[in-house]
């Protein structure tokens, strides 16, 4: 029985095939090269720690009273400062949220502001040229003004919801390196080491593993050597975090810098508490494991599997019914 007596006659089988096998073998040679490839991850880091340290010794040497030179990044900071927005208090709110997803630009907050004043306009235009000008989509009339009004919908909430969503997933990145964090600090701190020298040797040491906490407790390094008031430095840090265990972990750091509390001892609490919380956590999504995969399992390994059982006789039965 040959699988070629059951296709339509005309079926180019030979060129499905040769197509699968050529699009097999470009998807298996970009797979190797993607693994072969060897990235460099803390050279940019540096980079930006560097700019950061410019960055503070600049503005600390320059005069108290100076005149704030009016930078300009073409059309869309022109847009920002004719609208007034950078004055209002969603710009300060914007900046933090900014900083929580990891965008530490000075120009982060017009990009934003630009983008949820622009897109809006972009995709109702966009949507309005498919629908109604070029009928791409061939659509009722009802159905053409609900395709247009979502566009402009999600134009205004599409930058909300990806930095919303940066922002969780750098945060979930953020509480699982906090642990080694603290162990580490607490290393450093019974070593004798500086709160300063404690956190830059913390900075370098997770810089490969958990570059995303590594990234803050580097800044706030820099910042605890250049800012005036060290307090300053730890809130900037609770600031661009917003996460309620690095919170503890200032508290606790101003705690020890206010009354002389040993480092060490509250730092190892901190850490015990943080472990315990992570397995608790991993215990939590292996219980719910079962009932997640049931739905896949019935979807995708149950058809298989009956084709697999039942394939071969059902071809049995019509090679028979086709002999008779």
């Amino acid at each position: 029985m040959n699988l070629l007596d059951y296709m339509p006659e005309g079926s180019p089988i030979e060129g499905y095939i040769v197509a699968m096998a050529a699009l097999s073998a470009v998807v298996n040679a970009y797979l190797v090269y993607r693994v072969m490839i060897v990235r460099d991850g803390v050279g940019p880091r540096l980079r930006a720690l560097k700019a950061r340290r410019d960055t503070l010794r600049a503005d600390l040497a320059a005069p108290r009273r100076r005149i704030k030179r009016n930078r300009s990044i073409g059309l869309m900071r022109r847009v920002v400062e004719k609208f007034n927005l950078l004055r209002t208090r969603e710009a300060r709110k914007a900046s933090d949220l900014l900083l929580q997803a990891g965008y530490r630009s000075q120009d982060a907050v017009t990009i934003y502001f630009f983008l949820k004043l622009s897109l809006p306009f972009a995709f109702g235009a966009l949507a309005l040229l498919s629908v109604y000008v070029f009928g791409i989509v061939e659509l009722a009339p009802t159905m053409r003004l609900l395709v247009c009004t979502g566009a402009v919908v999600g134009g205004a909430y599409g930058p909300a919801l990806f930095l919303r969503n940066a922002i969780s997933k750098r945060k979930d990145k953020l509480r699982k390196g906090l642990p080694d964090v603290l162990d580490l600090l607490v290393i450093c701190a019974e070593a004798g080491q500086s709160l300063d020298g404690a956190l830059t040797r913390v900075a370098r040491e997770l810089g490969a593993s958990f570059p995303e906490i590594s990234d803050e407790i580097g800044i706030c390094a820099i910042e605890l050597g250049l800012l005036p008031e060290r307090r300053q430095a730890l809130e900037n840090l609770n600031r661009r975090t917003d996460l309620p265990g690095i919170q503890a972990v200032v508290n606790t750091l101003l705690q020890t810098e206010k009354y002389g509390t040993p480092l060490s001892q509250s730092l190892r609490v901190l850490s015990a508490e943080f472990r315990n919380e992570r397995m608790m956590k991993a215990e939590e999504k292996a219980a719910r494991l079962p009932a997640t995969m049931t739905v896949p399992m019935i979807i995708f390994i149950l058809p298989p599997l009956f084709v697999v059982l039942i394939g071969p006789a059902v071809v049995r039965v019509i090679d028979l019914l086709g002999r008779v």
